[in-house]
């Protein structure tokens, strides 16, 4: 098994801090997406979609989504479950996770992606050439706010994401909120709960940089 990754970015990063969580340790070789190895040839011999992490599996089986990779890894490692340990438990986590995923994350990657020179033609993750949007930004912004608030208002009365247990939710939310700061977003001072979670989270191992 070995794993291809970069972590400082954010979806590698959430695959790491699962990992440490679980206590796994694999083989890991570095693709520097700051010098686009992702996209270069030999690497999309591994992964033509030129997405980091992949996962290669000892029979040659690649998994290149990071949920995919979690799920894996937590399958072939069942104790302290992050996916949840009950039937209840597992879709409350399921839904926070995808919702923090695509209104969350992706608002995110909205505004960073969309402006700048660095993504120009690469608007999105991947091997295909897609050009700027650059009224996206704005649209961006507005949705990590949303989201922001309704984070802060789950949190009211629960002491994670996805309820009383610590979660891949809420390994999500957490690499999403400190992403928002690469568009130069921060939680809002009168979001109380959303900070005084963010500020538990940081204090775990796994988060440590």
């Amino acid at each position: 098994m070995k794993l291809y990754s970069y972590p400082p970015a954010p979806s590698p990063q959430r695959v790491h801090i699962f990992m440490k969580e679980k206590g796994i340790a694999v083989p890991t070789e570095f693709i520097d997406m700051m010098k686009q190895e992702q996209l270069r040839d030999e690497y999309k011999v591994i992964n033509p979609r030129g997405t980091v992490p992949t996962l290669v599996l000892d029979d040659g089986t690649i998994i290149s989504e990071v949920t995919a990779i979690c799920r894996y890894f937590e399958a072939i490692n069942p104790g302290n479950p992050l996916f949840g340990s009950d039937a209840k438990q597992q879709a409350v986590i399921a839904e926070w996770d995808h919702r923090i995923e695509m209104e969350l994350l992706t608002g995110i990657a909205e505004a960073f992606r969309n402006r700048g020179e660095a993504f120009k033609n690469r608007a999105l993750p991947g091997a295909l050439d897609i050009e700027q949007i650059s009224e996206l930004v704005p649209r961006g912004i507005k949705r990590i706010n949303f989201f922001f608030e309704i984070l802060n208002e789950q949190l009211v009365n629960n002491a994670y994401v996805a309820g009383d247990s610590f979660s891949v939710a809420d390994i999500t939310a957490f690499v999403c909120v400190n992403f928002a700061g690469w568009v130069k977003i921060t939680v809002p001072e009168e979001q109380t709960h959303l900070r005084r979670w963010l500020h538990e989270m940081s204090q775990r191992p796994s988060m440590q940089p």
